[in-house]
């Protein structure tokens, strides 16, 4: 399966070699795959809350945030350094990612949403998709593996080509936070899809910058979306975790 990317002016085309490697994406990706994330909203609980997102645009413009300026920045990075360790198999390098993602939260219920799905993530993919190199990194770090470096590192064990591999788990986490928005709002299920639609230039613009972004000059610039987290520790009523 060819997936074709822009990036300025020049089309380069990504191959996923096999079924087997789409298979896997697909299932990786899917609500059904028990990682826990239909019980996250990223902040959106609060940003309700406090009429800050009330429609299809400003659930469009939180989530475009969060890709490209908060969370999708650090960890699409983070994927990327976790994928190329484990492709070249290098054990320091992807402890490395893992410790540094562990470190990088904002708050503790960014930390909870990060580090419990990837722990079941973990969990699940040792399970079903069995690989002695991926299980003994898992054990390295119990309790402390974030998604995104769980994802990059089982995908590049697996041989699933970078650029796939990034592009799905940033619209995993995208989707994600559209269907909380399509809870919270509330929205018709047609405008969640219309958002889904329109943040696809956005994940472009996420998985570019990742794969180009240097983990010594990483950071984000998103603080509401830190904020709207530390809030909702608070928040009177809540349906979400985060």
């Amino acid at each position: 399966m060819a997936i074709p990317t822009t990036m300025g002016m020049a089309t380069t085309i990504t191959t996923i070699t096999t079924m087997i490697d789409l298979y896997r994406l697909l299932a990786w990706c899917s609500p059904a795959y028990p990682v826990g994330g239909f019980s996250y909203s990223h902040g959106i609980e609060t940003a309700v809350e406090e009429e800050l997102v009330t429609n299809r645009a400003g659930l469009e413009a939180y989530i475009r945030t969060a890709l490209l300026a908060g969370a999708g920045r650090v960890d699409g990075a983070l994927l990327v350094a976790a994928h190329r360790a484990a492709t070249a198999e290098d054990d320091a390098a992807l402890d490395e990612a893992a410790e540094l993602a562990a470190a990088w939260r904002g708050t503790a219920e960014t930390a909870l949403e990060a580090t419990q799905q990837g722990g079941s993530f973990a969990s699940v993919t040792a399970t079903c998709w069995p690989d002695d190199r991926f299980a003994a990194f898992a054990a390295r770090h119990p309790k402390r593996l974030t998604h995104a470096v769980a994802f990059g590192a089982a995908a590049g064990f697996g041989s699933i080509p970078l650029r796939p591999a990034l592009t799905a788990w940033l619209s995993g986490f995208a989707a994600n936070l559209v269907s909380a928005g399509v809870r919270l709002v509330p929205l018709g299920q047609t405008d969640g899809q219309r958002v889904t639609a329109a943040l696809y230039p956005a994940i472009e613009q996420a998985a570019d910058a990742a794969e180009a972004a240097s983990l010594d000059r990483l950071g984000t610039a998103a603080p509401m979306l830190d904020l709207f987290s530390i809030r909702h520790e608070t928040q009177y009523t809540r349906l979400f975790r985060s």
